[in-house]
C-alpha cells in the first residue's frame, strides 16, 4: 500500500517543506520512508485560501517506533486507538487543553522534524504526519479542507518559531538580510489568509531592529526595502514605527522615504480609524510629512502629497483621510509648544506618555507664568499696587521662550478670588491688554519649521470645498493649546483658514465660527477686536459678522450676544464706515436690543457720523413709523391671503393699514418663503399662523421662534422645514397645536419637542419618521 498526497496528485511539481534558514543542511533520514514528501501546488496554482488556526478539535494517535519500521507500522491493518483532543497552536509548541494520553506533554515546534499529508486508498482518513524523534504523531481531521488548514497552520507556526530563534541572535547582517527576504517571500506566498500572517514577520523584524541599534544607514535602507511588500496591506507595528521615524529624521532626503514610506502613509491615512490605539502611527505620519518638507521643493512636495490623498475628483472618496490629517496636524502643533506646556501645568509630555511617565519626584517644578488682563473693577486699586508685581517674567526652555514685559502705563492684574475652582474663560486666560503688557513667544528653529509646515497643511485642507465643512467642525472646539493661541505667528498664519470659513456661503461651515456651546469661546470671539488673535483692526470680525447676518443667524439672540460682548467694536467699525456694522446697530435699535437710553443715543450719534449710517438710520426711522402704524390697535382679527401670493404681496398688504388686532393669519397654498418672517414678527397679537403647503423653511422658523413667543397654533404641513428649524420651536412655550404633517421631522426631534412644550395638546406628525 502506497501513501500519496491528497491534494494536487496530478501535479509533478514538489515543494520541500523544510528549507534551511541560515545555511543548507542534509535532508532527514526519513526520505526512504513509506510517506513521501507532500505534493502540494503553489498558492498561485490552486488558489485555495485558509484562515490561520489557533486552536481546534482533532483526533490524535502517537506511534513510538524507530524510523526504519515506520513503513511497516503505517501499512499495518490495525492501528492504535485515536484520542479526541482540543489542540492549541501556541507560539512555541502544540499543546492539548486536556494534557492526558498521547498529548500529556506538549510537542515543541523545534522537535517536529517534518509535516506531511497522508491518505489510505482503502479507508481514506484525512491525516497529517508529524515526524518527531523516536516516533510519529498522526492528526486526523474531519475533511480534506480542515486537514489542509491544519497542515498549513502547523507549517506556518513551525517556520515562524524557527525564524524567531534564528533572527534573535544575528551574526552576519548580509545573511540576516537574506533571511528577512526569505521570510517576507514566505508570508507573501502562504495560502493562509490572516492579518497575523503579515504582522508576524513585521514584528520579528521590529524586535530585531529594536535590539540592534548600531546599524549603518545602508543596512537601515536595505531592511526597509526588504519588508516593503508586507507594508502595502498592513500597518507597521509600534517599534517599527519608531525605526521609520528615526530614518525620516536622520535621512529625510533618502529615496526610501518617497518610494517605500509614501504608500505606507497613504494607507494609514485612508484606513486608520483611531490614532489613540496606536499613537506611533500618527508620529510616523508626522515625521514623514516633515521629511517631505525637508526636500528641495519643500511645501510643493507636501502639497502634491495632500492632492494625492484627496484624489483628482471634486469629492474625496476616502472619508478617513481628513480626520486623520487633522489629527496629525494637531499633534504636531501641540508638540511645538509641548515643553513650555509641561513647564506650565507640570503635565506629562507626549514622549513621557509613550515611554511611561517619570516619577513625581523627577518632574520639573512648575514655572510661574502670569497672563495679565485689565479689570475695570480693580482700576481704583492701581495706586496701591507695587511695581514689583509688574516686573517681567521670563520662562526659558530649549524650544520656547515666553516673555511678559510691562508697558509704560500698567494696570493691575485680575486675580482669581479665593476658593474659586471654576476654570477661567479662555479669553480671560489669554487676553493681554496692550495697556497692561505684551506677550511674545519665540520657538526654536526646529519647532518653528514644524509649526510652519503643519499650519500650511491646514491652509491646504481649507482650500478643498468638500473638506471645508468637516474641517470647520473639527476645529470648532478650538483644539489648540493656549500657548499657540497666544502666539502671534500662529494666529496670524491660521487666520487664512478662519477667513476661508467666513467666506464659505454654506451655513454648516460658517456657523462653526461660533462656539460649540454657551460660555465657551469660538473663532468669532478670538478674532474679534479685543480677542487674542485680532491683528487687523476688526476686518476679519466684520466679514464674519456679515456672513453670519446673511444666514439664519440674523436673529435676536445673535444681536443680543453682540450687544453684550462686542458693542464697542461694532460701534468703532461703524464709526469707520463699515456697512455691516452700521446695519448691526440699526437692527439693535429696531429690535429694541439696547435698553439703556444713553447707549441708544450714543449708537444714534455713531450712525449719524457717517453718510451710510445716516442714510440707514433715516430708513430705520421710516420703518419704525410704519411699524407703529401697523401695530396700532385696529384692523381685522382674521386674514387669509389669496392662493399664489408672494412675499412682496404680503409686504404690500401689511403696509396698507394697521393690523394690531390680527390674531389669525392664513398663508396656506401661497408662494411665501422664509423671507416673509421679517413682516410676520411685527404682528404683536398674532396667535394662529397657517403656512400649509408654502416654501417657508428653517431660517424663517428660527426668526418666528424668537419673536412670536405668544403663538398658540402653527400649521407647517407640507413645508420644507427640517429638524434644524423645528428644534427652534422649543422656545415657543405657548404652542397648543402644531401640525408637522409631511415634513422632514425625525423621531428624536419629535420627542424633544414634546418634552420642552408643556402646553402642546394637538400634534399631527403623519407621514413623517415620527409617525
Amino acid at each position: 500500500m502506497d501513501l500519496t498526497s491528497s491534494s494536487g496528485g496530478g501535479d509533478p511539481r514538489q515543494i520541500e517543506e523544510t528549507k534551511p534558514l541560515l545555511g543548507r543542511r542534509a535532508g532527514p533520514e526519513g526520505t526512504k520512508m513509506g510517506a513521501v514528501p507532500c505534493r502540494r501546488a503553489l498558492l498561485l496554482c490552486n488558489g485555495m485560501r485558509y484562515k490561520l488556526l489557533q486552536e481546534g478539535d482533532i483526533q490524535v494517535c502517537v506511534i513510538r517506533h524507530p524510523r526504519t519500521f515506520l513503513s511497516k507500522i503505517l501499512t499495518s491493518k490495525f492501528l492504535r486507538r485515536w484520542e479526541p483532543h482540543h489542540l492549541t497552536l501556541a507560539d512555541n509548541s502544540l499543546a492539548s487543553a486536556t494534557p492526558t494520553g498521547y498529548m500529556e506533554n506538549s510537542v515543541s515546534y523545534s522537535a517536529i522534524e517534518d509535516v506531511q499529508l497522508l491518505s489510505w486508498e482503502n479507508a481514506p482518513k484525512y491525516c497529517l504526519q508529524l515526524t518527531i524523534p523516536g516516533g510519529t504523531v498522526l492528526l486526523q481531521a474531519a475533511n480534506s479542507y480542515l486537514r489542509d488548514q491544519w497542515f498549513h497552520s502547523l507549517q506556518w507556526k513551525k517556520k515562524i518559531y524557527k525564524y524567531k530563534k534564528v533572527l534573535s541572535n544575528p551574526s552576519r547582517w548580509e545573511v540576516v538580510l537574506k533571511e528577512i527576504r526569505t521570510l517576507v517571500d514566505m508570508a507573501l506566498t502562504s495560502p493562509l489568509q490572516d492579518d497575523s500572517i503579515n504582522q508576524a514577520p513585521l514584528e520579528i523584524v521590529s524586535k530585531l531592529l529594536s535590539e540592534n541599534t548600531n546599524l549603518t544607514t545602508q543596512e537601515h535602507e536595505n531592511i526597509i526595502v526588504a519588508i516593503a511588500p508586507l507594508l502595502e496591506n498592513n500597518h507597521p507595528p509600534p517599534d517599527l514605527c519608531e525605526f521609520f521615524c528615526k530614518h525620516c529624521r536622520e535621512r529625510p532626503r533618502s529615496m526610501v522615504v518617497i518610494e517605500v514610506f509614501t504608500p505606507v502613509v497613504q494607507r494609514i491615512l485612508k484606513h486608520n480609524m483611531d490614532f489613540g490605539k496606536c499613537p506611533r502611527l500618527r508620529l510616523f505620519t508626522q515625521e514623514y510629512i516633515l521629511a517631505l518638507n525637508e526636500l528641495n521643493a519643500g511645501m510643493e512636495v507636501v502639497k502634491k502629497f495632500i492632492q494625492s490623498m484627496h484624489g483628482p475628483t471634486g469629492h474625496c472618496p476616502h472619508p478617513r483621510v481628513l480626520p486623520n490629517l487633522v489629527a496629525v496636524c494637531l499633534a504636531a502643533i501641540y508638540s511645538c509648544y509641548e515643553e513650555f506646556i509641561n513647564s506650565r501645568d507640570n503635565s506629562p509630555s507626549l514622549k513621557e506618555i509613550r515611554n511611561g511617565c517619570q516619577q513625581p519626584c523627577d518632574r520639573k517644578p512648575t514655572l510661574p507664568l502670569r497672563l495679565l488682563h485689565p479689570s475695570p473693577d480693580l482700576v481704583s486699586q492701581e495706586a496701591t499696587l507695587s511695581e514689583a508685581r509688574l516686573k517681567s517674567v521670563v520662562v526659558a526652555s530649549s524650544e520656547i521662550h515666553v516673555e511678559v514685559e510691562p508697558a509704560s502705563t500698567a494696570k493691575p492684574a485680575l486675580t482669581a478670588s479665593a476658593g474659586d475652582d471654576n476654570e477661567p474663560n479662555l479669553i480671560d486666560c489669554l487676553m493681554v491688554s496692550p495697556a497692561c503688557s505684551t506677550m511674545s513667544i519665540e520657538l526654536g528653529p526646529q519647532a518653528d519649521r514644524t509649526l510652519g509646515c503643519y499650519v500650511e497643511i491646514l491652509k491646504l485642507l481649507s482650500d478643498y470645498d468638500d473638506w471645508r465643512p468637516s474641517l470647520a467642525s473639527l476645529l470648532q472646539p478650538i483644539p489648540f493649546p493656549k500657548e499657540a493661541l497666544a502666539h502671534e505667528k500662529f494666529t496670524k498664519e491660521l487666520k487664512y483658514v478662519i477667513q476661508r470659513f467666513a467666506e464659505d456661503p454654506r451655513q454648516e461651515v460658517h456657523s462653526c465660527l461660533l462656539s460649540v456651546r454657551a460660555g465657551k469661546d469660538g473663532w468669532f470671539q478670538l478674532y474679534s477686536p479685543g480677542g487674542v488673535a485680532c491683528d487687523d483692526d476688526g476686518e476679519l470680525f466684520a466679514s464674519m459678522v456679515h456672513i453670519l447676518m446673511g444666514s439664519c443667524y440674523k436673529t435676536k439672540k445673535f444681536l443680543l450676544s453682540l450687544a453684550e460682548n462686542k458693542l464697542g467694536p461694532c460701534m468703532l467699525l461703524a464709526l469707520r464706515g463699515n456697512q455691516t456694522m452700521v446695519e448691526i446697530l440699526c437692527l439693535m435699535l429696531e429690535y429694541n436690543i439696547i435698553d439703556n437710553n444713553d447707549t441708544q443715543l450714543q449708537i444714534i450719534s455713531t450712525l449719524e457720523s457717517t453718510g451710510v449710517g445716516k442714510r440707514m438710520y433715516e430708513q430705520l426711522c421710516d420703518r419704525q413709523r410704519e411699524l407703529k402704524e401697523l401695530q396700532r390697535k385696529g384692523g381685522p382679527t382674521r386674514l387669509t391671503l389669496p392662493s399664489k401670493s408672494t412675499d412682496a404681496d404680503l409686504a404690500r398688504l401689511l403696509s396698507s393699514g394697521s393690523f394690531g388686532n390680527l390674531e389669525n393669519l392664513s398663508l396656506a397654498f401661497t408662494n411665501v418663503t422664509s423671507a416673509c418672517a421679517e413682516h410676520l414678527i411685527k404682528l404683536p397679537s398674532l396667535k394662529q399662523l397657517n403656512l400649509w403647503s408654502t416654501q417657508f423653511g428653517d431660517a424663517g422658523l428660527r426668526l418666528l421662534s424668537e419673536h412670536l413667543t405668544m403663538l398658540q397654533v402653527l400649521n407647517l404641513c407640507e413645508t420644507p422645514v427640517t429638524d434644524a428649524g423645528l428644534l427652534a420651536l422649543s422656545s415657543m412655550k405657548s404652542l397648543c397645536s402644531l401640525n408637522m404633517n409631511s415634513t422632514k421631522l425625525s423621531a428624536d426631534t419629535y420627542e424633544d419637542l414634546k418634552a420642552k412644550l408643556p402646553n402642546l395638546k394637538e400634534v399631527d406628525v403623519r407621514y413623517t419618521e415620527a409617525w
